[in-house]
């Protein structure tokens, strides 16, 4: 007797937006005041809406901060013919077909992350299909997860203002906050950090994030000085690849390392891991390549006995860190409010799943009028 192959839907089209997000004021981090990059005003987005031959939609989104968005839009349109005609189940061999498709570019960097949109798509359609949250889906071990602010603790903001945010933040529902380190000068870091920490009390949870630029005698120094201000973790005290430095200062220190933000595969992220080199693991969906990658580095800090907090992306993320078996964190950034039409509810220190299919979420009309650059692939006719 004969067998038919087990498909049951096919993708007709792939729609690709090249987006422009202006953000209200220029943002300074550390890697500002050391002169090695200028204050961020945008963030480009790369969108992409799957759709199939039975009707369903799924939209998935990458995005780069300051350089590199043109990239990966152009990446992007250069493969989406890869994907019309496959069936949308088969999520981890279109993965692999993409990044063949791209070999010749690498699996990393640009390349992967052009990918990130299409996964991302997949997993939201696929869910969708099933009537299902994401997380729900993947496998929730819970329907919230602690969540912790970012956007009102930069460096181009003084301390008065900051501790205002972070009054602002804790009033809305948010469970922590993170502020931002690595300065020229130390000692001005140390005097924000104190006195921030004098500000939210002893029972608040406070992060820090150096983005990169102590050298490691510095962070040494720095690091061992900021534990008496009982941090959550230090982020980034050092470059993204300096995995031997990264496991050096993690033995040295009481106060958890966390680093993986900036890495752009899961063999970078094994590095780390493998070192001993992070008490707190942050790979980012859309950096890594999506959600089929970033699964599988869950398995491996899961493993390793790694707490997981994912780098921006909230609309995504929250979905990943519920289904992360150990409680984890994620990052409230409002940076990307514009762009959807709902919101994520926030209370009690957590950030919590919504009842939705898919990732939740939809694009708003002012997301259209931020587009730059689109390109369609459809099924011959």
């Amino acid at each position: 007797m004969s067998s038919s192959p087990a498909v049951s839907d096919r993708i007709s089209s792939v729609a690709l937006s090249s987006v422009r997000l202006p953000l209200p004021t220029p943002i300074s981090d550390a890697k500002v005041f050391t002169g090695r990059q200028r204050p961020m005003t945008e963030v480009a987005l790369l969108f992409a809406e799957i759709r199939t031959e039975a009707g369903w939609e799924g939209l998935g989104f990458g995005y780069s901060k300051r350089a590199g968005g043109p990239a990966q839009f152009a990446h992007a349109r250069e493969v989406a013919p890869e994907l019309i005609g496959e069936d949308p189940n088969d999520i981890g061999r279109l993965w692999s077909r993409l990044v063949w498709a791209g070999a010749s570019v690498g699996r990393s960097g640009a390349a992967t992350q052009a990918l990130a949109a299409f996964d991302i798509a997949l997993w939201d359609l696929k869910a969708k299909r099933a009537g299902l949250p994401l997380a729900k889906l993947l496998g929730a071990h819970r329907d919230s997860v602690r969540c912790y602010n970012t956007s009102g603790g930069f460096l181009h903001e003084s301390v008065e203002r900051i501790k205002d945010n972070a009054d602002r933040t804790l009033d809305s529902g948010v469970g922590g906050i993170k502020i931002k380190v690595g300065l020229p000068d130390a000692a001005e870091d140390l005097r924000r950090v104190a006195a921030v920490r004098e500000h939210l009390g002893a029972g608040v949870p406070l992060m820090v994030d150096a983005n990169q630029q102590w050298d490691r005698p510095t962070a040494a120094r720095v690091c061992r000085a900021l534990e008496e201000f009982d941090l959550v973790w230090i982020e980034e005290p050092l470059d993204a690849y300096d995995v031997e430095g990264h496991a050096e200062l993690a033995r040295s220190l009481d106060t958890a390392v966390a680093s993986g933000e900036m890495l752009t595969s899961v063999a970078e992220h094994h590095e780390l891991i493998r070192a001993g080199a992070v008490d707190v693991l942050q790979p980012d969906a859309p950096r890594v390549g999506g959600i089929t990658q970033f699964l599988r580095l869950a398995t491996l800090a899961d493993h390793h006995h790694l707490q997981l907090a994912p780098h921006f992306a909230m609309e995504i993320h929250v979905h990943l860190a519920a289904a992360y078996p150990r409680e984890p964190w994620v990052e409230h950034f409002d940076w990307l409010h514009p762009l959807f039409n709902e919101r994520l509810e926030i209370s009690g220190g957590r950030m919590h799943l919504s009842a939705r299919p898919g990732l939740g979420v939809t694009l708003s009309e002012r997301t259209r009028a931020w587009t730059v650059e689109t390109a369609t692939v459809d099924a011959p006719r």
